[in-house]
């Protein structure tokens, strides 16, 4: 054939792929989910999530010291509380005492150069099940936000770096920024889930905290009216221009890989750093194929972790981030 230009010249050798290759993942992109439990010297694995745990204060700092030893930056920390420190405004996420802020505190000061994202949302609290407060069958947008100000501080003075709002109510990022820098904290840094999605992605995730609604006469079924439908692209930045408004440091979309269109978009518009959740559904998915034998999970979650940073995501929250790690540092 008398072609002039054969793409496949660049592909022919491993190095030659090497030089040509657009898009890098090493550990500086992954941050590393992690859930905390009451108790001591003890771990639960997650049934729905296969080699992720529920560690108590303990346990969690360990792994934390085998993710920074591996190069991770960060950890992104999520509460399982007991049924019995549950009620409707959340009470126990502002507790200075409670296994949140102790989990944060153990962990900077075992780990002081270990980034700590904290989850600031109430239904890891909430004895309704929901990241708002329910009064007459509705999720309260502004004693909502009025209560996660006060769970952002706590957090903040038991040592986060990094404040996550995960309940998508309205107004929260510029809410939570002022009450921070009223208290001291304008040093903590706000990442903001921007564009998160009503998911059916999140049921592993809810597993390991048991934190999905409760079925009730006067409670939701859902998180419809405040987390975003999945139909909608355009609807995503409006919330990111918002937040940006309001002061985020950097955003998210959640959940990734359903949504690499969305990160896309969000990345394009956005003069911040831009964060994707690669959710527990997506993870047990790999994990399930990957032990069926139906798919190579090493290559799978590479792929799907390498395609996150393609479409935009300068971070990546990802269950997959120890082993990503150590798949990275083997290659190198």
């Amino acid at each position: 054939m008398d072609l002039f230009e054969r793409p496949r010249r660049l592909r022919r050798t491993a190095n030659l792929r090497r030089i040509n290759c657009e898009t890098r993942l090493s550990t500086d992109h992954l941050i590393a989910p992690l859930f905390v439990m009451a108790g001591s010297d003890a771990q639960e694995e997650v049934s729905s999530m296969p080699n992720q745990y529920r560690y108590t204060v303990d346990r969690l700092v360990r792994e934390a010291e085998t993710l920074h030893a591996l190069g991770i930056p960060g950890v992104a920390l999520f509460p399982a509380i007991p049924e019995a420190q549950k009620d409707a405004t959340a009470s126990a996420a502002t507790d200075p005492d409670g296994l949140y802020p102790r989990a944060i505190r153990a962990l900077k000061e075992a780990v002081p150069e270990l980034l700590v994202m904290t989850d600031t949302a109430l239904d890891p609290y909430s004895s309704d099940g929901h990241d708002g407060i329910v009064e007459d069958g509705v999720i309260v947008n502004d004693a909502t936000v009025e209560r996660m100000c006060d769970i952002a501080c706590t957090q903040a003075e038991a040592g986060a770096d990094v404040i996550a709002p995960s309940d998508m109510m309205d107004g929260r990022v510029g809410a939570i920024r002022t009450a921070l820098d009223a208290e001291g904290f304008a040093d903590t840094a706000i990442l903001s889930y921007t564009a998160k999605y009503a998911s059916a992605y999140y049921g592993p995730f809810r597993d390991a905290l048991d934190s999905a609604p409760v079925e009730g006469d006067d409670i939701p079924a859902d998180k419809a009216t405040y987390q975003m439908d999945p139909a909608n692209s355009d609807e995503a930045l409006r919330e990111l221009r918002l937040d940006l408004q309001e002061g985020a440091d950097m955003v998210m979309v959640k959940p990734a890989l359903p949504y690499l269109d969305i990160i896309h978009r969000v990345k394009q518009a956005s003069d911040v750093p831009v964060a994707a959740y690669n959710v527990s559904g997506e993870y047990a998915m790999i994990c399930a194929a990957g032990q069926n034998g139906w798919l190579d999970t090493k290559a799978t979650a590479l792929e799907a972790l390498t395609a996150i940073r393609r479409a935009g995501a300068d971070t990546i929250l990802t269950y997959f981030a120890k082993d990503a790690a150590r798949w990275i540092a083997d290659a190198a």
